[in-house]
């Protein structure tokens, strides 16, 4: 049986209260109900920092459940692997962050070595002058719309540049992205839903295109790394490699565009913490980014398959169905943050779980570390004061955490 059973009336995640501050009703579940099933997400939902992360390590919570045997909720599987999106579902699904080990492991293996620490270090220069260009006009104002004109730009130009994309194509790529990942949602409309298939398409057509031409005249680019990567005798094919890309699109986009503007919001309201980042912005910058990941998440829920009859935090679970697990309220757990609803850019004990955990850690981590590292370094340095000037305009998910437009009045330092 599912136990500490809810619904809408306690758990409204698509409300205008909710969608603009969740953490009250997160700190309200994890004292009264930290797991508690919602009929129309139809999930089990985990609000503690414990059951989250120690989930994210269990291997019988899973990304992928085709081909395990046993009943599945036939409802939560279409939804999952949608069969009137069928491209969607091919390349979506098909990508290595939904698959499980061995075929997870296996292009894993293929592609991070484009995302380490190392590798991706070497981007700062052209994401510092990105980032700096951008301020420079919107200094020349007085004002930006940080969205559309400084968080977009930063991780853009970073895709863009790893997948070899000219700039001219740069915006299709952002209008693909904002499509493809509504499908994640449970809001998903049905036109959404149409929109999505499409950009799917177009953009599976467009990297065909890619592939020919880097077949023919290789660069330096992750494409053309990736078209070469052998292990051992294994290689990429095109649906794998396609796949791939789209990936590194959505998730090295949206995330980080998200994660600058819940950044440059807590601090506009914050200023003691802005004024601190001030005093030294290359120095704090890392441990701010870690903060503001925790703060504000800009994933705030990821699902998970069982994958066998288990209990977990005296609630039974059945193979089959899914659990939800609510990143943004792990990362306000009172019983592992001190002070969990403060920013603290000093905050040195910061075990959250941003980049999730286990097999499917965030492999592009280390891109989106520097990215976000120099996006508020370069803010800190430039900028004497900002705040709001204007009522930011929030994305309706739960999934996502993050703003359409953030209207911002600045002066320079």
């Amino acid at each position: 049986m599912i136990e500490g059973r809810t619904d809408r009336a306690d758990f409204d995640p698509y409300s205008s209260a909710f969608q603009h501050d969740p953490y009250p009703v997160y700190s309200r579940l994890r004292k009264e109900r930290p797991v508690f099933y919602d009929p129309d997400w139809e999930l089990t939902f985990f609000t503690r920092h414990a059951d989250v992360a120690g989930m994210l390590k269990d291997r019988r919570f899973g990304r992928d459940i085709r081909g395990v045997t046993g009943d599945i909720d036939p409802r939560l599987y279409a939804r999952n692997y949608p069969d009137h999106l069928p491209t969607w579902n091919r390349y979506i699904r098909g990508s290595f962050i939904d698959l499980e080990p061995p075929r997870h492991t296996r292009l894993r293996r293929l592609v991070q070595w484009a995302f380490t620490r190392r590798s991706t270090e070497t981007y700062r220069p052209r994401l510092e002058a990105t980032a700096s260009a951008a301020l420079e006009t919107a200094i020349e104002r007085g004002a930006m719309e940080a969205i559309a004109e400084y968080a977009t730009p930063i991780p853009l130009v970073m895709i863009a540049d790893l997948l070899g994309i000219p700039q001219g194509d740069q915006p299709q790529l952002v209008s693909w992205s904002h499509d493809i990942v509504r499908v994640f949602d449970q809001g998903c409309t049905a036109e959404e839903g149409a929109r999505a298939e499409h950009a799917v398409s177009a953009f599976v057509e467009y990297i065909r295109q890619v592939l020919v031409e880097r077949r023919r005249n290789p660069g330096s680019d992750l494409v053309s790394s990736l078209l070469a990567a052998n292990h051992e005798g294994d290689r990429l094919d095109d649906d794998e490699l396609i796949a791939t890309c789209i990936l590194t699109l959505n998730a090295g986009h949206e995330a980080t565009v998200h994660a600058i503007g819940n950044g440059l919001l807590a601090l506009a309201s914050d200023p003691d913490q802005f004024e601190l980042l001030k005093t030294d912005p290359a120095g704090l910058a890392e441990r701010a980014t870690d903060e503001i990941l925790r703060y504000d998440s800009p994933l705030q829920m990821f699902e998970r398959w069982v994958l066998t009859d288990l209990e977990w935090s005296g609630t039974e679970l059945e193979h089959g169905t899914k659990v939800g697990l609510l990143f943004g309220s792990a990362n306000h757990d009172e019983a592992v943050f001190v002070e969990p609803e403060r920013l603290d850019l000093r905050r040195i004990d910061n075990p959250h779980v941003s980049f999730g955990a286990g097999v499917h850690y965030c492999v592009g981590a280390p891109l989106a570390r520097v990215e976000l590292e120099v996006a508020f370094a370069a803010f800190a340095t430039r900028i004497e004061k900002f705040e709001l000037n204007g009522e930011p305009e929030r994305v309706r998910s739960l999934v996502f955490r993050g703003m359409r437009s953030l209207p911002l009045a600045l002066s320079p330092r």
